[in-house]
């Protein structure tokens, strides 16, 4: 049957908050699962990746007697930048060690470094007690640039294709399409922006990004028409302004930017995104109050969305 469902397992920016607090609408970083037509995609490896892990590990477990007669994990994350906060989870991803698990990893090149070179450096070695060639799993992880595609087709690894006409970019038969382009818009050589068709329906990922006057184009045009986009909004106007410690520049949306993004796309649902750490339940329920509509969502950890 087919199916294309969004489960939110992080939501929040720069770096992770368990308090009382922040229990309504979560407290780990980037993370979101999207199985669509027997596929796990996975957007961004922050803590929420944990608990994505500990689930696949209970199912693998479960799916047999034995490691001969068990049903392998099989995923493919995507990272939109190597920002800690997007990266936090992945050794503690359970299925990475697992001899039997097929885990490929697509992500922005930095640097002029391959994204395995970046991984390796930033999340093993002298950080963690295992290095990257020491993964029991599968792992392939490989660069991703705008002009390159992921197809998804089932019992098939991941097919790379190019794309350089909307041509390029349609959706046949049964298949996922992944497609992505550079956005600038954040320090450091920017992020990867995501979307994801199957059928005619459409998911575009847009975390860790700041907007221009008029709006980002380059997105209005990505996004256009889309069901669902997933937006970063990590600060209110009045933060993003403060006269005394200004968030202009750090790559990150307000809630009305991500709003306009919306309006100029035409998309037909918003989800605010990678809310500031700062942020508590309280603050956001207040925040809330000022989009009471139903096209207008605040993402939970734990929130499932449907698209088909």
């Amino acid at each position: 049957m087919s199916e294309f469902k969004i489960k939110f397992r992080g939501v929040r920016g720069s770096y992770p908050i368990a308090d009382k607090d922040f229990l309504q609408y979560g407290g780990n970083t980037s993370c979101v699962e999207v199985n669509v037509n027997g596929h796990l995609i996975i957007l961004d490896a922050g803590t929420g990746l944990i608990n994505i892990g500990h689930e696949l590990m209970g199912k693998y477990i479960s799916s047999g007697a034995n490691a001969a007669e068990r049903t392998p994990v099989k995923a493919t994350v995507l990272i939109s930048h190597i920002h800690q906060d997007h990266l936090q989870g992945f050794t503690f991803f359970r299925p990475l060690h697992i001899p039997s698990s097929v885990i490929n990893v697509f992500g922005n090149v930095n640097y002029n470094e391959s994204l395995a070179d970046e991984m390796s450096e930033l999340l093993f070695g002298k950080s963690f007690p295992l290095d990257l060639g020491d993964i029991a799993g599968n792992l392939n992880i490989k660069d991703l640039n705008e002009t390159e595609g992921i197809i998804l087709r089932r019992g098939e690894a991941p097919i790379i294709k190019r794309i350089e006409t909307e041509n390029d970019a349609k959706v046949e038969g049964d298949d996922v399409l992944i497609t992505c382009y550079r956005s600038y818009a954040h320090p450091q050589e920017g992020v990867l922006i995501y979307k994801i068709s199957y059928k005619d329906k459409v998911l575009v990922y847009a975390t860790d990004k700041e907007s221009y006057p008029g709006g980002d184009k380059k997105l209005i045009n990505f996004a256009r028409g889309c069901n669902l986009l997933i937006h970063d909004a990590q600060y209110t106007t009045e933060d993003y302004l403060d006269a005394f410690a200004p968030k202009q520049g750090y790559g990150h949306s307000t809630f009305e930017m991500a709003v306009d993004a919306k309006n100029q796309s035409g998309a037909e649902k918003l989800v605010f995104f990678h809310y500031d750490p700062g942020y508590d339940d309280n603050k956001l329920n207040c925040i809330k109050e000022n989009y009471n509509q139903d096209d207008i969502i605040f993402a939970q950890e734990g929130m499932e969305l449907s698209l088909l």
